[in-house]
């Protein structure tokens, strides 16, 4: 049934590809907006001045002027305009650039219909609110953030990297929190926050809590004065002192004593510290950033962690999902790992058989991407030809082959069957949920740490009722 709309709203589709602009203008036609396409940067800048469109979705890849270059020069020129950035390959840098650039959103790939009429109803009503002022700003070091790549186009690393964009322009004392297993990649976050906003050439200083003693620590971190205690024969800077304008992270917060989160909570208040045995206070500049694979709402709860502390440095929270959860990632980061390894210990190997990839798909990976890092490493090691074969993943990441066979292999095609089982898992972890929140939607996307949405859209794909498992519990 065609929407109504009470004031045709003008919408720009920019992109190259023609199927796209058909696609586009079929949808809108129906919901009832005007729909204008381009097919080049250059054209939509034309179309945008003298149309002025209510919303704008744009490819990033076109030839001649690409998207990022047009967004950058749209916002220059209207601020208001939400443009929503669409890419079929979806890495950190174009996300990061694409919200720092003041893209209302960023989707990847193949797109769904019902989500692009969200990203509409999303835009329109924020039209009059919002406004996306474009500054001059540093442009993202590709070059720096290359060495501390996070890898991954899933739905879950996209939100990541928005965040990371947006957050990297915030001021400095806007503290952030990022939770998740061990192998996750939090330190990966917390420098891509640094590398991608205004102060990446400052210092990244890192701190892991638990690798010193409590004694050890509070010097490390606040320096000292000569004479402060035996053995300080001169005055030596913390590493709060030196991080200057840049970022620091404290990994494994959670293991910090309760002596050390006392003057740790000063600091985040007063943003000044003294050093050991001194009485000189020095400013902190230095966002800080902290890190923990335990849940701190927990340890808090339990009085091991304060309240207080939690909640200065939880004002922008990250959680970054095992990679169990971003299955979809492991040939990606599979395949990063093989060729940064292939090349540091010059061997030319080239890929994964398809036996081989479809064991990595099916390990649980305790030890998350840094486990998988080790798999890969190990495999260049012990390759002897330019794929790696099973044998070549060595114990450790071998799925027993028992397991395997109770898998149902629909199709000899590795894609087909994979996509199979990736279903039938999809389903079942959607109805355990459900089971296990008695039909309350909410709850059991918040547990999946997914958006209500998204687990929603996964009930339609399965046609999964909540309504049955709201009075029997499944």
């Amino acid at each position: 049934m065609t929407r109504k709309v009470s004031e045709k709203r003008k919408i720009l589709v920019v992109d190259d590809d023609e199927k796209i602009l058909f696609a586009f203008s079929q949808v809108f036609a129906q919901d009832g907006y005007r729909c204008i396409t381009a097919k080049r940067g250059e054209d939509a800048l034309t179309i945008a001045a003298s149309e002025k469109p209510d919303v704008i979705f744009m490819d990033i890849a076109m030839p001649g002027l690409n998207g990022l270059e047009t967004l950058r020069r749209l916002k220059a020129h209207n601020a208001a305009v939400p443009v929503i950035m669409i890419t079929g390959y979806g890495t950190m840098q174009t996300a990061i650039k694409a919200i720092q650039f003041g893209a209302f959103d960023y989707l990847t790939k193949p797109l769904d219909v019902e989500k692009i009429r969200e990203e509409v109803k999303k835009a329109l009503p924020d039209r009059a609110r919002n406004s996306f002022a474009y500054e001059s700003q540093s442009r993202f070091k590709a070059d720096v953030i290359d060495r501390y790549e996070l890898i991954g186009s899933t739905p879950a690393m996209q939100e990541i990297y928005k965040l990371i964009g947006s957050v990297a322009m915030t001021p400095n004392h806007t503290s952030v929190l990022i939770t998740g297993e061990s192998g996750t990649g939090k330190e990966l976050v917390a420098r891509a926050i640094l590398y991608s906003g205004p102060a990446a050439s400052e210092p990244f200083t890192a701190i892991n809590c638990t690798a010193l003693p409590e004694s050890l620590l509070e010097s490390e971190l606040f320096g000292h004065e000569k004479g402060a205690f035996t053995g300080a024969i001169e005055r030596k800077l913390g590493k709060f002192e030196v991080a200057g304008r840049g970022t620091i992270f404290l990994d494994e917060i959670g293991t910090l004593s309760a002596m050390l989160q006392q003057k740790l909570l000063r600091v985040l208040q007063e943003r000044e510290c003294e050093r050991v045995g001194g009485n000189e206070p020095f400013h902190i500049e230095a966002r800080f950033v902290a890190a923990t694979n335990v849940d701190l709402e927990a340890e808090v709860s339990k009085k091991r962690f304060r309240e207080d502390l939690f909640f200065r440095l939880h004002v922008v929270a990250i959680h970054l999902p095992p990679l169990r959860e971003r299955k979809d990632d492991i040939p990606l980061l599979a395949g990063y790992f093989l060729k940064k390894y292939a090349e540091r210990i010059k061997k030319p190997v080239a890929g994964f058989s398809d036996e081989t990839m479809q064991l990595l798909m099916q390990y649980s990976y305790p030890g998350n991407i840094r486990q998988l890092e080790n798999i890969i490493e190990r495999a260049v090691i012990f390759s002897k030809g330019d794929i790696i074969l099973p044998e070549n993943l060595q114990e450790k990441a071998t799925v027993s082959t028992s397991g395997l066979k109770l898998l149902p292999i629909v199709s000899p095609v590795f894609s087909e069957s994979r996509s199979h089982i990736l279903e039938m898992f999809e389903k079942q972890f959607v109805i355990e949920q459900l089971k296990k929140h008695r039909g309350s939607v909410t709850a059991a996307a918040r547990e999946s740490k997914m958006t209500r949405q998204n687990f929603q859209r996964l009930m339609k794909k399965f046609k999964i009722s909540a309504e049955r498992f709201r009075h029997t519990g499944g």
